[in-house]
């Protein structure tokens, strides 16, 4: 089953280019606050609970894939799961979505550092952190973790395979 945590959202005018299309940056943006509502509303996870107790985490790197545009007005999918975790990092994927969620748009895989808001440095997540997000991980990856563009040839196929219920 997929694990993935999903909301939907408009593109709006002010984020889109000439041609109506979402801009490239406000994907990321776009992905990004998707996960921050998904932390929230799923597990409670609220970060600022984290930057207040002097933790938090930096993008170390981003790798996106754009496969189709997001117009203006259009209601998007966003999906996100985390798929590989340790001490020292947590590597997210995001999916954008058209609203029927039959035609991935984009994908993108972050990888983020967590990091002590006094120092700046690095700082490994705690024992209880990694208790935390031990079930949170994407269930069938079996710690193989496969590049943006195997994971868009993955989801590519899952969209196309017609869904028994």
């Amino acid at each position: 089953m997929d694990q993935h945590l999903q909301s939907f959202y408009t593109v709006r005018f002010n984020d889109c280019d000439p041609f109506r299309h979402l801009n490239n940056a406000r994907y990321i943006d776009y992905f990004l606050n998707a996960r921050e509502d998904h932390l929230r509303d799923h597990y409670q996870m609220d970060l600022a609970d984290f930057y207040s107790k002097g933790r938090g985490w930096v993008v170390m790197q981003h790798e996106i894939i754009y496969l189709r545009p997001a117009s203006f007005n259009e209601t998007i999918c966003i999906r996100s799961g985390l798929l590989n975790a340790g001490n020292e990092h947590l590597l997210v994927e995001m999916l954008m979505l058209d609203a029927n969620q039959k035609q991935l748009k984009a994908l993108l895989h972050t990888r983020f550092v967590p990091v002590s808001l006094s120092t700046g440095k690095k700082e490994p997540h705690s024992t209880e952190f990694m208790e935390f997000i031990s079930d949170k991980t994407l269930a069938g990856l079996n710690d193989t973790v496969l590049s943006p563009k195997e994971r868009v040839e993955y989801w590519q196929k899952i969209l196309r395979t017609p869904q028994t219920v």
